[in-house]
């Protein structure tokens, strides 16, 4: 992820996330041992100083646990705690148990960005599902864990149902989530039309802060890499 976000004395500051470590699509047929993770972690973070590293997705195994408590162990003792993310799920209390159980301080909660998700795959109605993420946000806020959003399938919902993007984001604008992240889970988009949909939810939600999952090329069905511009530059808008 590249995300370009406030301004300093010497222009935009530019942030970068790397998901290599969550294995899944981005990462097709291949699969890090604990301590491999740990060694491309400390690499990240030390040698390249990356900005922030989401490095697994919750409850998936028990040797991702350990990978995720390696990880979390070594950058508390380094003073990069806050750099460490790791995926999450509404499913309750389970994924933020998980993942404090592991000692990271930040989830990516991974909630429906299209009403075609959120009925087919969920079953639920909007309102359900909204209940079920304020519910999960209340206890991530209890358990000291900071949150960002993953709006999954948001390109085919600003696509098909506007409005329902709307209606997840009037109702989650003032909880304490840090970042919504705007993926283009299938791939749907070519960069004019995420210019055109990231600065729709940037005018809508000026204060707001966005992160886009569209580079020149789509790396997985989630994106593990993001990619967000100035205001004026070229392909997204992301925030003040």
């Amino acid at each position: 992820m590249m995300d370009i976000g406030a301004k300093t004395l010497f222009g935009p500051q530019i942030e970068i996330m790397d998901s290599t470590l969550r294995d899944g699509e981005q990462t097709s047929g291949v699969s890090f041992l604990p301590h491999e993770k740990l060694i491309i972690a400390r690499s990240l973070l030390h040698d390249v100083n990356v900005d922030r590293i989401e490095v697994a997705s919750a409850r998936v195994s028990e040797g991702e646990r350990e990978a995720v408590t390696r990880i979390c162990n070594y950058a508390q003792r380094e003073g990069y705690i806050d750099r460490i993310e790791v995926l999450g799920f509404v499913d309750g209390k389970l994924s933020i148990d998980w993942i404090k159980g592991c000692g990271c301080r930040v989830i990516n909660l991974l909630v429906k960005g299209s009403l075609k998700h959120c009925q087919h795959q969920l079953h639920k109605a909007p309102e359900e599902h909204l209940a079920d993420i304020l519910h999960s946000l209340d206890y991530a806020e209890q358990q000291g864990l900071r949150v960002n959003i993953y709006l999954e399938d948001w390109s085919s919902g600003m696509k098909d149902s506007p409005e329902y993007v709307y209606q997840m984001m009037d109702r989650l604008k003032d909880t304490p989530i840090q970042r919504f992240m705007l993926p283009d889970t299938l791939g749907i988009m070519n960069p004019l039309q995420c210019v055109e949909y990231v600065r729709k939810m940037h005018r809508r939600y000026p204060d707001k802060r966005f992160d886009s999952s569209l580079l020149l090329a789509h790396f997985s069905n989630i994106g593990s890499c993001h990619c967000c511009w100035p205001q004026s530059g070229c392909p997204t808008t992301c925030h003040n």
